[in-house]
């Protein structure tokens, strides 16, 4: 019975609904619940389950950055290229020398085995950082944009540990050896010379730059005109699976793959699409992969040997902690984005396992050192939330916030009449118009690097998480007359504006939406203010197009006041029955659309607008010709 893959099934879904719940109510991290429950139906415990599901659960790593490759346009990946080289570089070098120094010295072991240990150490846990990084909603900060860049090196860089590994190997490979490897080495490219491997591994990337463009999105579109949207959730799901695996080809991370073909992907019409379709595996498979880290964690080892494996363990995490303490420094990050580096970033990663199970093969490392590595990986790992809650609860409140909230708790008490959360590119823009106006507001941001920069710049700026209410009352919110929400990270949004509706129903809310679906989500929690990011803009740049036609300015105006007015109409209407089927809510939209055009068409050819003597009128413009011409004769 327990070898059923029905039973299995059971058992990892029970483990996860009973185990999660109830690290959330106890106020951990989704991440820990789903370690316990691997902890408990795994093979050394309840013995439900066995560690051979590692390898498929890595399929949700996979997904995860496919998805963060599509929320990144491709130049703004270029950009970061400096970050990710620098941070990254100075990261997995000094994790490494000191990994090295401390199993070569004081631990013994022989130089092969110390190297491969220490690349194994340098790197860190994709799944459990971009997961923590998400449910904190903390992508944005400058703690989130370090981790990212990081994490996104040691994917790359991995590709050349596992090329180094045969080279520390002193055993010859046969050839049923060779086989044996495939799935860790470049199983197509294995016999070829190195100019020739680095040549097929250019041309693989390239492939999928031209391929998402002259194969990827024709399909896509092809099987959206088919209207079966099982098709588009397994079209994605075969890109998905399709460049990972051509990346494990040649030799590459699937995962990096996976995270190239997003980019690839991201200035396509189906990436909203192809987001929405794939978040409910790309959590499946996390919590799967989360549970059967926590399955691997073998007790018996641990048993054997346990003052020898804490003792290994603590010393790898405060390692590798002060080398990221050290590179958050040389990086000029602040106190409080240093920490979350340092905690955020100290554990062993997924990639770990690959690696150690290669060198294995390659008998490089015995299989006691092995498994001793695997279960400090697996520890290292199930540690990283319960450090990061202490960090949040208990180190940051004290050092490298305490000064920063105290000025703003000095300073903004009762103050002012608005309170302004989040100065990133939207609220600053906000601010400065308030400003110039004389309204002052209470100003609020949780990146201390941008509140350091900002007040540089001249703003008061006052660091703080807008989410707790204690700060919020602080900044005088009893007496306000205004809250502007211009933060960027929908969850953050609506947990402010549920707290914010609870507790001050009568306050004014003025709030940041992204998109219509965030605007709809606004809607039913009673915002009425709600400010679609790309509305304004859009119709400005349309007027403009216009007015560049010949257009008058004046009439453009108007006609686009009613076009934004119409269209928050059409919104709030659609808000009331917000259908949930999506060819519904299709068909209501693209009426909604329609009536609004034919409104906005029966306006201009009634010829409303055509005696509008204003701003830009013929008559003005010949005045102000005839004018100049005057200045000039005189």
């Amino acid at each position: 019975m327990s070898g059923s893959i029905l039973f299995e099934a059971i058992v990892f879904l029970a483990g996860a609904l009973i185990c999660v719940p109830l690290a959330k109510r106890l106020g951990l991290s989704s991440v820990l619940g789903y370690l316990l429950a691997g902890i408990l139906i795994g093979p050394y415990v309840l013995g439900f389950v066995g560690e051979d599901i590692l390898h498929f659960a890595e399929f949700g790593v996979v997904m995860m950055l496919f998805l963060i490759g599509l929320e990144i346009e491709p130049k703004n990946f270029w950009n970061m290229r400096k970050t990710i080289l620098g941070m990254g570089g100075a990261q997995v070098l000094g994790s490494m020398i000191v990994a090295f120094l401390l199993f070569y010295y004081p631990l013994g072991f022989s130089n092969e085995v110390s190297l491969t240990f220490s690349m194994a150490v340098a790197l860190s846990s994709t799944a459990i950082t971009l997961q923590t990084l998400k449910e904190k909603d903390l992508f944005e900060t400058t703690y989130g944009a370090s981790s990212f860049s990081i994490l996104l090196f040691q994917d790359i860089i991995v590709i050349f540990m596992l090329g180094m590994l045969p080279l520390l190997s002193n055993t010859e490979v046969t050839e049923g050896e060779m086989e044996g490897q495939a799935e860790h080495a470049a199983n197509l490219l294995d016999n070829l010379p190195l100019g020739q491997q680095t040549l097929a591994i250019i041309i693989s990337v390239a492939l999928i730059v031209v391929a998402g463009r002259y194969l990827f999105v024709p399909m896509l579109r092809k099987i959206a005109t088919i209207r079966v949207r099982e098709l588009l959730t397994a079209a994605a799901l075969l890109i998905v699976f399709g460049i990972s695996l051509l990346m494990e080809l040649v030799g590459l991370s699937p995962a990096l793959g996976a995270f190239l073909g997003g980019v690839v992907l991201a200035t396509s019409e189906f990436k909203h699409e192809l987001e929405s379709t794939l978040e409910p595996f790309k959590d499946l498979l996390l919590g799967l992969f989360f549970i059967a880290v926590g399955a691997s964690i073998n007790f018996i080892v641990i048993k054997e040997n346990p003052w020898g494996i804490g003792g290994l363990l603590m010393a790898i995490i405060v390692l590798k902690a002060v080398v990221l303490y050290g590179v958050g420094t040389l990086f000029k990050l602040k106190m409080d984005q240093r920490l979350l580096l340092t905690v955020g970033l100290a554990q062993i990663g997924e990639f770990a396992f690959v690696l150690l199970s290669f060198a294995f093969q390659l008998e490089i490392v015995s299989r006691v050192e092995m498994d001793t590595m695997l279960v400090v990986t697996a520890l290292t790992m199930a540690l990283t939330p319960i450090l990061a809650m202490l960090n949040e609860r208990l180190v940051l409140p004290r050092v490298g916030t305490k000064e920063t909230e105290k000025r703003a708790i000095d300073h903004i008490a009762k103050q002012h009449k608005v309170i302004l959360v989040g100065f990133g590119h939207f609220g600053s823009t906000v601010g400065r118009f308030l400003r110039s106006h004389g309204i002052e507001a209470t100003i609020l941001d949780f990146d201390s690097n941008r509140v350091d920069f900002l007040r540089k710049m001249g703003f008061e700026v006052h660091y703080g998480d807008a989410t707790r209410m204690d700060l919020l009352e602080s900044a005088g919110i009893a007496d306000a007359k205004m809250l502007i929400s211009a933060l960027d990270h929908p969850s953050t949004t609506q947990k402010l504006v549920e707290m914010v509706k609870k507790k001050y129903p009568n306050l004014e809310l003025l709030v940041r939406a992204k998109n219509r679906y965030e605007a709809f989500d606004l809607l039913e929690l009673g915002v009425d203010n709600i400010y679609r990011e790309s509305l304004d803009t859009s119709v400005k740049m349309a007027s403009d197009a216009l007015s560049k036609l010949g257009f008058r300015k004046y009439t453009l105006y108007r006609q686009a006041q009613n076009f934004i007015k119409l269209d928050e109409e059409g919104l709030r209407e659609l808000a009331k029955n917000r259908p949930e089927d999506e060819k519904e809510y299709i068909f209501k939209a693209r009426e909604a659309i329609a009536q609004q055009e034919k409104v906005l068409e029966q306006d201009w050819k009634r010829g409303i607008y055509q005696n509008d003597n204003h701003w830009d009128s013929e008559q003005m413009r010949l005045a102000r010709e005839a004018g100049r011409n005057n200045s000039n004769l005189s």
